[in-house]
């Protein structure tokens, strides 16, 4: 069965920075894409990032660009979320995710962890 667990969430200072990591077990993840979702309490999950299996495609939601990077490696099936000039709407909980399709500009990922807390407060 597949797993995903996240780590790396914390409490962090408007401005300041944190890494999540990923890790994927209980099947190849080497071909899928991998990303990052986050959900705050009472509102839908929203979309963070994607990459797909080399790297070379990447998507971000336009709240984060030019802030977040998304990164993987595959040979180690983990993707890594480097999150810089936190701010404190970012305060939610990352979930990272693999697999599933593209459908016009929307993924839909297969396979969902639980998720790691990210809480940006002076």
């Amino acid at each position: 069965q597949a797993q995903l667990v996240e780590s790396g969430g914390g409490l962090v200072q408007p401005g300041g920075s944190l890494r999540l990591s990923c890790a994927a077990s209980g099947r190849s993840f080497s071909r899928g894409f991998m990303g990052w979702f986050r959900q705050v309490p009472g509102k839908e999950r929203e979309f963070v990032a994607n990459i797909n299996w080399n790297g070379g495609i990447t998507g971000y939601a336009d709240s984060v660009k030019g802030r977040f990077t998304i990164s993987r490696d595959s040979a180690k099936n983990t993707a890594f979320l480097q999150m810089n000039s936190l701010k404190p709407e970012d305060t939610a909980l990352y979930i990272c995710v693999e697999g599933g399709y593209l459908s016009r500009g929307t993924y839909y990922p297969a396979y969902w962890g639980q998720g790691t807390q990210v809480t940006v407060s002076s």
